[in-house]
This record gives C-alpha cells, sequence and structure tokens, in this order.
C-alpha cells in the first residue's frame, strides 16, 4: 500500500506535535510513504514567507532529502479534472493546492494521510486516513 502524507501531516511530523504519525511511519516502509511535488512546494513556499526561521528550513530540507517525491504528470491532470468535476456537481470545495494533491493520491492510488478537515468532506471519493489523532 503506498500513504501519500499531506502538507499539514508533514507539518505536525516537523514540528515534532504527533506521536501517532512517528509510530505509524516506524511500521510503515519507507518505500510506501511518498508525497506530491505539490507537497513539496508548500512546504519550500513556507520556508519562503519565514527566511529567519532557518530551523524550519534545515527540518524541510532534510525531509525532502529523505522523502519520495512523486512528480506531477498526466495522469494526475486527468484525475484533477475527474475529482473537480465531481466535487462541484456536489457543491463541494478544495483550495486549488488540497484539489491538486488529492488528485495526486488519486492517480498513483495512494491513501491520503491528512489532519485537513477540508478533505474529509470529500472523503467518499478519496481513501483518507488521520495519523495525527491515531
Amino acid at each position: 500500500m503506498r500513504y501519500m502524507l499531506d502538507t499539514n501531516t508533514v507539518s505536525y511530523l516537523l514540528r515534532n506535535q504527533s506521536n501517532s504519525i512517528k509510530n505509524h511511519l516506524k511500521q510503515t516502509p519507507v518505500s510506501d510513504v511518498c508525497i506530491s511535488a505539490i507537497t513539496e512546494a508548500e512546504l519550500r513556499r513556507g520556508i519562503e514567507k519565514k527566511p529567519d526561521a532557518h530551523n524550519l528550513a534545515k527540518l524541510v530540507y532534510a525531509f525532502i532529502s529523505h522523502i519520495n517525491i512523486l512528480p506531477w504528470d498526466s495522469d494526475a491532470a486527468y484525475e484533477y479534472a475527474q475529482l473537480r468535476t465531481n466535487c462541484e456537481k456536489e457543491g463541494k470545495s478544495l483550495s486549488a493546492m488540497d484539489m491538486l494533491i488529492a488528485s495526486h493520491s488519486l492517480a498513483v492510488n495512494a491513501t491520503l494521510i491528512s489532519n485537513d478537515k477540508a478533505f474529509y468532506q470529500i472523503k467518499h471519493l478519496l481513501k483518507l486516513e488521520d495519523w495525527v489523532v491515531g
């Protein structure tokens, strides 16, 4: 099984705010864990917004150097079109970045790991788990 960590899950991990995430990661082969290139972009944006946060930058760079980062591709674009259309039909909305990450998880058949409540309004369209709460 493949697990795609959402940006908020990575943030909890980097800020050392969830032992539950650490426990899940210890029990999961590293080859089964990935992030989207979209999450990498959000992490890098966080560093750019806080240029004096040197420790944060070190943590982010260390993390992205050790995690499998999947590139956005045509399969993800296809899933984006379908997911966004389905969400619009249901009157649901996600931020642009969340929509891209959710679509990417669908494209690679991954379970999206997130504590972001926005995803839970479309949980019937995704494989979704929250490792923050256990």
